[in-house]
């Protein structure tokens, strides 16, 4: 794994994918506009990745306080999978990272910036990948 370039972060969802993007010396995470779930996920984070010269993703795995995996957890492995097929072997790293309430975290930060949680949930998923990239940046 390079030590440079970009990071691109997902916490995913049952519809929505929230995403983040670092700075290029991974000092920094910024929210990106979540994207839908679904049959097309893939094809735009692959994108995602084009566009912005990723140079390895982390997605979110919420494993239950107790550590157990749930169908969620299942589910970020599943498209941890499905992406590391998708891409050139070697070129990108795909791994998956601890987000434990990420998203409580999330709506923690909204509510008091004075966002109302309810209407706002494609912030709270992007939020919540923020958090989860910031996480992992730290942890380097």
């Amino acid at each position: 794994m390079t030590s440079n370039g970009r990071v691109l972060a997902l916490d995913p969802g049952e519809r929505r994918v929230g995403v983040a993007v670092s700075n290029s010396d991974r000092s920094m995470a910024f929210p990106r506009p979540a994207i839908n779930a679904g049959t097309e996920l893939i094809q735009a984070v692959v994108r995602l990745i084009q566009e912005d010269s990723i140079t390895h993703v982390v997605i979110g795995h919420p494993v239950t306080l107790q550590g157990a995996q749930g169908a969620s957890a299942k589910g970020a492995q599943e498209l941890a999978r499905a992406l590391s097929d998708e891409l050139e072997p070697d070129a990108i790293g795909v791994e998956l990272h601890d987000e434990r309430l990420t998203t409580k975290q999330a709506g923690a930060v909204l509510r008091d910036a004075g966002k109302s949680t309810r209407d706002q949930k494609d912030l709270i998923d992007s939020a919540s990948a923020a958090i989860l990239l910031e996480a992992w940046l730290q942890c380097r």
